[in-house]
């Protein structure tokens, strides 16, 4: 579906190494782990292989939080909505991307693409905090 409801300048591959090099960049000039996140908006005729097989590719280029929503027309000149998606096909997609290993999945009607990050980002970071803290040697 990339040719079809993306920019060209920004084709699949490419964005998939963008996230490779942000995690590959990030384990070698950071201390700590690098968090990355994707979104897919859903309701533009994908069906669910589709979606899967995206959120593998996200999953094998180390993409951590992974945000799942509606597609809303935002304008006249954009893409029209195919499909208004059940909130059902919803949560069998965020079952999916637990099961695959993301971190962090949150798959709805009206999430966004950056859809409480920073509330998530403070609980992970305390997490992590927490983690190092009860190592014991």
């Amino acid at each position: 579906m990339t040719p079809h409801v993306r920019d060209p300048r920004a084709g699949y591959d490419q964005s998939l190494e963008a996230l490779r090099e942000a995690k590959r960049l990030g384990k070698t000039e950071r201390e700590g782990k690098l968090m990355t996140k994707s979104s897919i908006m859903l309701g533009l005729g994908e069906e669910m292989e589709e979606v899967l097989e995206t959120m593998r590719d996200l999953r094998n280029v180390g993409v951590d939080i992974l945000t799942l929503g509606q597609y809303l027309r935002p304008s006249e000149k954009h893409l029209g909505v195919v499909e208004w998606v059940e909130e059902d096909f919803f949560q069998e997609l965020k079952r999916k991307g637990e099961d695959m290993g993301f971190e962090y999945v949150v798959s709805g009607r009206m999430v966004r693409s950056s859809y409480k990050a920073g509330e998530f980002y403070r609980q992970w970071k305390e997490k992590e905090v927490k983690k190092s803290r009860s190592v014991n040697y």
